[in-house]
Order: structure tokens, then sequence, then C-alpha cells
């Protein structure tokens, strides 16, 4: 009891010292909070390893990792180490392609499909736009690709789908969107979508380590998925299509992503050097679609959605992100000038609930610890961080036991013992009843 009365204490006075610090950066005991969050998950095997990066537009406020890059004695993960980004594809790669070619007036958002796939010529999709595709509007469906010439069999399958719904009026999130818009890309701009994002993308940015189909030489510094060895992506279907896809195949570290991120936050600009006009970062982190306040999009980015555990308890209504199958998220806020990414080993693809959950507390913990707050945030903040640390707490709160039975049993034997020496004896009755030697319940 008395070690529950100090760790109760030992909460409230972190809750002070949460208000009082409050706009400071994240100190000594909060960072240890996103450690213990990742060693934590590590214990219940729902990750071997992960690595956070929290930063603003200027720069990486805060970086960390637990456990190493594939096995006990191998190199520990970095904010270095590349991941498989699985669906962080779409909104790192894919989107900002596409919007690179609406910038550029090759493409826009309007065109229907069939002035780019002429596949979809007389079929139920004639009406899906581009926009359809990156809000995941259109109404198409998943479906696993066949061997062979796997872009063709995912055209044709995707026109002669028979309509589940209208263009434009309901969300399906399907990956089927992205390797169509993957397609988009190669055949405006004449290159591969690997190609072109190297050259308008990631080489301006300076991004060396993010990159589709990583060399072989690269495998030491390449977390590996589930089952797979570093550089060999996860997707199945991304496998089939050569490993560069719209929806999956792109890898990246947690450095070269704070960058990416930096550069929204920027408007498009990093470090004085423009890669995406303001335009293009504005139009595609804007709500597209909404649906009764449950789901809204912007251009390929998450705003609000059951995908959104990344947005935490304390990111505003005008942040946005994406999550990725393999255990990575990105989260970016432009009103407190904030980002997380979340870079992981994935164990555990069936505990999507205690996954998100870890997400949802990583991102709480840096928006309450980096972010100048309004007066709701100020008061929200510390409870949360509280909340967290006392989930956090119960583990060693459990291993606390209360006192074993046998003393309260002792002494009712006593008081029998005592009363047998002033009055006759009693058959056993309902309450208590002897056997062997001893008083049980019943």
């Amino acid at each position: 009891m008395r070690l529950i009365r100090i760790c109760l204490i030992a909460l409230f006075l972190s809750c002070i010292t949460l208000c009082t610090a409050w706009g400071e950066q994240l100190d000594a005991s909060r960072s240890g909070t996103i450690d213990l969050l990742l060693e934590r998950a590590m214990d219940k095997n729902l990750i071997s390893g992960g690595v956070v990066v929290i930063g603003d537009h200027a720069g990486i406020l805060y970086s960390t990792a637990r456990g190493e890059i594939n096995r006990a004695g191998s190199d520990n993960l970095t904010d270095r180490t590349v991941f498989d980004l699985a669906s962080l594809t779409k909104v790192i790669a894919t989107t900002p392609a596409v919007m690179k070619l609406l910038d550029q007036g090759k493409i826009s958002l309007l065109d229907p499909l069939t002035r780019w796939f002429p596949e979809f010529v007389g079929t139920d999709r004639e009406d899906a736009t581009i926009l359809n595709l990156l809000t995941h509007t259109s109404g198409l469906r998943d479906f696993d690709l066949s061997s062979g010439d796997a872009m063709k069999a995912a055209i044709n399958r995707a026109a002669a789908e028979k309509t589940h719904s209208r263009p434009g009026t309901s969300f399906n999130y399907a990956d089927i969107n992205f390797i169509l818009l993957g397609e988009l890309v190669h055949r405006v701009s004449g290159k591969t979508l690997d190609v072109f994002c190297h050259d308008e993308l990631f080489a301006p940015l300076g991004n060396s380590a993010t990159m589709f189909l990583p060399p072989r030489e690269m495998t030491d510094v390449i977390a590996p998925t589930l089952g797979f060895t570093g550089g060999v992506v996860q997707d199945m279907n991304a496998r089939r299509l050569g490993g560069v896809a719209g929806h999956a195949g792109l890898f990246s570290s947690g450095n070269d992503l704070a960058r990416f991120a930096r550069l929204i936050l920027g408007s498009g600009t990093i470090e004085g050097k423009r890669v995406l006009s303001e335009r293009v970062v504005n139009q595609m982190t804007a709500p597209y679609f909404y649906s009764n306040g449950r789901v809204v999009r912007g251009l390929g980015w998450d705003i609000e959605s059951p995908f959104s555990a990344p947005k935490g308890s304390l990111f505003s209504e005008v942040s946005f992100g994406h999550t990725g199958y393999s255990g990575s998220s990105i989260w970016i806020d432009p009103k407190q000038d904030l980002f997380v990414i979340v870079l992981t080993n994935r164990l555990n693809y069936r505990d999507t609930s205690t996954f998100n959950q870890l997400r949802r507390d990583i991102s709480t913990i840096a928006a309450a610890s980096f972010t100048v707050a309004d007066d709701l945030l100020r008061l929200t903040g510390p409870l949360e961080v509280a909340r967290i640390t006392a989930e956090l707490m119960r583990p060693a709160l459990a291993t606390v036991k209360p006192p074993a039975r046998k003393t309260k049993v002792r002494l009712l034997a006593y008081a029998s013992q005592a009363r047998s020496h002033h009055q006759p004896a009693k058959k056993p009755g309902k309450k208590h009843r002897q056997k062997s030697g001893k008083i049980r319940r019943v």
C-alpha cells in the first residue's frame, strides 16, 4: 500500500512538472517515457526494435532507437537505419510525384482515368478521376495480382471490376488506387516511378537513403521485415510488380523522412532550396473528401479516419499523416510546427489495437513535450501524459501483492480455539468448515 501511495505521489508531481515546464524541450523523464514505450512493446513481442524521430521545420528535436537491426550481436538501430516503408510509399513518393506533374501542367485532378488508361473506356469506371484515386473514392477494391505481367493484369482487373459505389461517394482504402497512380506517373512522364521520384524529389531533397530496390550492399543497414531479409519489399503485390509500385516498395530512414517532413512544414522549401511549390503542398494536405466527420482525406494524406492512430490525442485538426503495414508511420502538424516519425521492426501483425496504441501514445508524448500549447492543450496535455505514465506503471504495480489470505485464516483459527475454552464445541457452520485440520472458505 505504501508503494502504491509513493507511485501516485510521484505521478502527481510529474503532472505538476509538466505544467510548469510547458514549452521546454523534451526533458530526461519524458524522453525516457518514449524509450520505455518502445521497450515495453519489445517485451510484448510487438516489435523487435524501433526508431522515433521528432522535429519541426528547422530540424530534428529528438530521436531515439531501441533494438538491433536484425539479430543479436548486429548493429543497433539508429535514425539512419533503412526501413521498408510499406504504405508510406503512397505519401512520400507517389502523391508528391503526381502533384509534381500537376504543377507542371501535364495533368489535372479532374482528368478521367480514360485519358491515361484507355483500358477503362466502356467500363463502369469511366467517370472515375485522378482525384478519386488520390482520395480512395474510386470505388475500386483490392485484389491479389497474378505473376507475369502484373501491371497489365492489375489494370485489366480494375477496369473489369463491377461497380461497388459511384466514384466520389464513399471512402474505401485500396492499394489499387495507388498502383494505378504509380503507372500514371510512368505514362505521363515517360519515366518509371522510381526514376521520376529520384530525379524530381529525393535527389533535390538530399535523401540518399530513400529509394526503391535498394542494392544488396545496403543489406546490413536495412531492417528486415518479418520473414524477409533487408532490402526485399514485404508487400507481395509490390514484389510481383518488380519492387517498384505506387502503393508500396519504398525504403527510407528516420533521418531522411525527417528531411521530407521538414520540406512539408517549410511549404516546399528546406534549407533555402525549393523542391515542391507551396501550392502543391497546400493542395495535397487540404481536405478533399469529408464523410460525417469520421473520414477526412487529403490528396493521399490521411487527416481523420480509422487509420489515424499516429495523430495521438494532442495534434491539431489540420494535422495529417499516414501509416505503413510494416510498422511505420508519419504525422505532421503545420499548426504546431511538429512532426513525429515511427519506424519499427514489427513482429505482431494481428494485435493492431495494441500497435496503434503505441503509435498514439508516442505522438501524444511528443505533442505534449514540444508544442506551444493553447488553453485546451495546457489542460489536456499533462493529463494525457499522466495517463500514459500510469499505463506504463501498471505492470510494476501488479507485482505488489496484497497480504496472503492465510494470515486472516490463522486469526480465525485462533479465535475459534479461544472460543472453545469458554463454550461447548459446535458443529461447523455454513461459513467455515474444518477439513484436514485447516479452515477453508466455502
